[in-house]
């Protein structure tokens, strides 16, 4: 029984960072390639950012420079440092695997950039 929770999100001001972090339980991280999705009210779910189970990062270009995906295997979390954020950043942030199948949607967390 895998579970993903994803926490951090919040109220942020333009500019201003944000960590978010997902707890994975029931898998390891470190043995799966993992991704942040996001989803904007009358948008689709989007890919933001994938770590593979080697460290190879890819980045959307709308968040390249300014996001970065990591992980702790020990804590069996994975992260998505967000620096420089914008109001489009703005959505409902998810974390799942990034392989050929992906795990139920949780809640996700929401980030709302506004001054």
């Amino acid at each position: 029984q895998v579970q993903l929770v994803e926490s951090g999100g919040g109220l942020v001001q333009p500019g201003g960072s944000r960590r978010l972090s997902c707890a994975a339980s029931g898998t390891e991280v470190s043995v799966n390639a993992m991704g942040w999705y996001r989803q904007a009210p009358g948008k689709e779910r989007d890919l933001v950012a994938t770590i593979s189970r080697f460290g190879n990062r890819n980045y959307a270009d709308s968040v390249k420079g300014r996001f970065t995906i990591s992980r702790d295997n020990a804590k069996n979390t994975v992260y998505l440092q967000m620096n420089n954020v914008k109001p489009e950043d703005t959505a409902v942030y998810y974390c799942n695997l990034n392989s050929g199948y992906l795990m139920p949607w949780g809640q996700g967390t929401q980030v709302t950039v506004s001054s």
